[in-house]
């Protein structure tokens, strides 16, 4: 009976290899003829939301660009009013092209990021606008200001006129250059208006230059009966005045009538345009048609075909199926519920039974399947249960190494605080200080071990500490503290039991700051209360870090991870977001306005107490600051 089941399956799978070569050449047929249908009517649709909207926004974005060069000519004691009341259409043209390249997010890939792109050049338009309201730009920077979310409209018109018929796309890309024509025309407009600097002649010959090739070069190209309203204007006598003026300017002078002329012309290239381009949206429809009819019959011919085929073969293959399920369902409940469950255990330190996997089945190949997900998990359940003992153990040598260090490092700060004492020479002393601040930063590296164990260091204070001392006993315990800048801060006080892990905490982020920054910079600690707390800021002046390192570093501090032994650069990252999570404090990382890194660590207000209400004597820090400079 199994031999046979297994003859039965290749069998099935014999039989749907040729019924799925079928299926696949049947969309592939169906999907390329009703493709080139779909897409030719997705040329209407885009017409319709996009480019139609963009021409009209850029007809006001023009201009805009004209009545701004105007009042630039005519000086502050020039009538804003025409300006203000084009802004207002364009901002009604840009909500309306908004609004409406908001209903084809359906689209490719590549119209989205252009979309996108246009979007973010018209994000720019306030700033230009701002520039010329406050006298900072002249005409050239207006007017090219301008040209910028001008091209970027014109490369959406390019992108969208895309489609997959060359005729129609070869015409409609024709279409979009004579637009683009016109648009240059409009840039010689705004150009040409009163006295040209040199560099605006510079300009604006070569504007000329290149419209008068884009019209050269597109007319031989379009077809008879959409060439027919082009020529009719490059001939008409006003086109030819035009071209005359165009010489004059660019030979320095000044022609009259020169606005009248080309608002003319511009009306009319824009008519011109806008009937080509409906000519072509017009012709798009019948060849639509006619291959979605192509694909509709060719797609029922081959469907009938493929039904009989589907039946037969969802019948031998029905109980394949059943048992396949039962197999999927089985591994993913030993996959979500109850291999994490002893992953959990284990992380615990408590016992586990390792979950077998049962699939009744009456197929040897899947009983066989489901032998080697046992034998997997059973191989993954003994490697995590070795990988568990080994962190506890690893563990157990951190807790142990560090204890030991820290007695001896006691020891050693007693004995030099009464070196300290019966010291006379300068020198002598400052030698002191030097291995009493070398003996404080061991004590830090000793405790760290100790976090990293999962236990808690043994320093810690009954009662609490102004958070100006807390800042200058974590500045103490680094290497480079000559550097460090603890400004003065509010009178706020941390409560004693978080003293010892929140100057240690802050001291690894001082540490950090002043490693990666030169070192002729200065490290600034600063500390201001909060709405739900207190918060320091340790800010560098380094280089930074991107904005990839930062999320990481930021995602590392929130959801501190399990310590892995491989990764021993980043000890002082671990250590940190174990203080954090310990507390409640939340550590941030973000850029500093110097260029290099600010950390920002919030207190929760639970562990900060007010002021007394009297003063007080100050109270001696909680690690003794060794020449940290204070702010003025």
């Amino acid at each position: 009976m199994g031999r046979s089941r297994t003859i039965r399956l290749k069998i099935i799978g014999l039989l749907l290899v040729p019924l799925a070569s079928m299926v696949v050449l049947w969309g592939v047929i169906t999907a390329v003829t009703a493709g080139e249908s779909l897409e030719l009517r997705q040329y209407q649709t885009l017409w319709t939301n996009l480019r139609h909207p963009a021409y009209k926004l850029g007809n006001e974005l023009q201009r805009e660009r004209l009545a701004s060069v105007q009042l630039l000519g005519a000086g502050v004691s020039a009538d804003r009013s025409a300006l203000i009341e084009q802004r207002s259409r364009s901002d009604r043209a840009k909500e309306e092209f908004k609004k409406s390249s908001g209903r084809s997010r359906d689209t490719s890939e590549a119209i989205r990021k252009q979309v996108d792109a246009v979007y973010t050049q018209l994000d720019r338009l306030d700033a230009v606008r701002g520039e010329i309201d406050t006298g900072l730009s002249d005409r050239l920077r207006t007017v090219e200001g301008y040209n910028t979310i001008l091209d970027a409209l014109f490369d959406l018109h390019r992108r969208v006129g895309y489609i997959d018929d060359l005729p129609i796309y070869e015409q409609s890309r024709i279409v979009i250059d004579l637009g683009y024509a016109k648009e240059l025309l409009t840039r010689e407009q705004a150009l040409g208006l009163g006295t040209t600097t040199v560099a605006e002649r510079r300009l604006f010959t070569r504007l000329v230059g290149n419209r008068r090739f884009l019209i050269d070069h597109s007319l031989g190209q379009l077809d008879p009966s959409l060439r027919e309203t082009q020529v009719s204007i490059i001939t008409s006598p006003v086109y030819q005045r035009m071209r005359l003026m165009e010489d004059q300017i660019v030979a320095g002078g000044s022609p009259r009538g020169w606005l009248d002329t080309t608002e003319s012309l511009a009306k009319s290239f824009q008519e011109a345009q806008m009937r080509a381009s409906m000519i072509l949206q017009e012709r798009s429809e019948p060849v639509a048609d006619a291959g979605l009819t192509r694909a509709l019959l060719l797609a029922g011919t081959c469907f009938a075909l493929i039904l009989v085929s589907i039946a037969f073969s969802l019948r031998m293959g029905n109980r394949l199926s059943k048992e396949l399920a039962n197999l999927r369902g089985a591994a993913l409940e030993v996959a979500q519920e109850r291999l994490p469950e002893v992953v959990a255990k284990l992380r615990k330190g408590e016992t586990v039974d390792v979950p077998e996997l049962s699939v009744a089945s009456t197929t040897v190949e899947i009983d066989d399947v489901g032998q080697a997900f046992s034998t997997v998990q059973q191989t993954a359940v003994e490697a995590a249960v070795g990988q568990a003992q080994l962190r506890d153990g690893v563990g157990h040598v951190f807790r142990n190494l560090a204890r030991r260090s820290q007695a001896l490092l006691h020891r050693q700060r007693i004995q030099l605080e009464g070196m300290q004492h019966r010291a006379t020479d300068p020198d002598d002393l400052d030698d002191l200080f030097r291995l009493d601040h070398l003996a404080t930063r061991m004590r830090r590296h000793a405790e760290g071990l100790i976090i990293l164990s999962g236990a808690t260091p043994g320093r810690g204070w009954s009662k609490p500490v102004p958070m100006l001392d807390v800042a200058r006993g974590a500045a103490a315990e680094v290497e480079d503290y000559q550097r460090v800048i603890v400004d003065p801060m509010p009178a706020q006080r941390l409560t004693g039991p978080v003293v010892g892990d929140v100057i240690h905490l802050v001291a690894e982020l001082i540490e950090n700051a002043t490693v990666y920054s030169p070192p002729h910079t200065s490290v600034i600690v600063r500390g201001e209360v909060a709405a739900r707390g207190f918060a320091f800021h340790v800010e560098d002046r380094g280089l930074g870090m991107s904005d990839e390192q930062l999320a990481e570093y930021n995602e590392r501090l929130a959801s501190p991870p399990e310590f892995d032994l491989a990764d021993s650069e980043r000890l002082g990252l671990f250590v940190v977001s174990r203080l954090a999570a310990r507390h409640d404090i939340r550590v941030m990382l973000r850029d500093s306005p110097y260029g290099g890194t600010t950390a920002i660590v919030l207190i929760p207000a639970e562990h900060v107490t007010d002021p007394p209400d009297e003063p007080e004597e100050p109270t001696a820090a909680p690690a003794r600051p060794i020449r940290v400079v204070q702010g003025e």
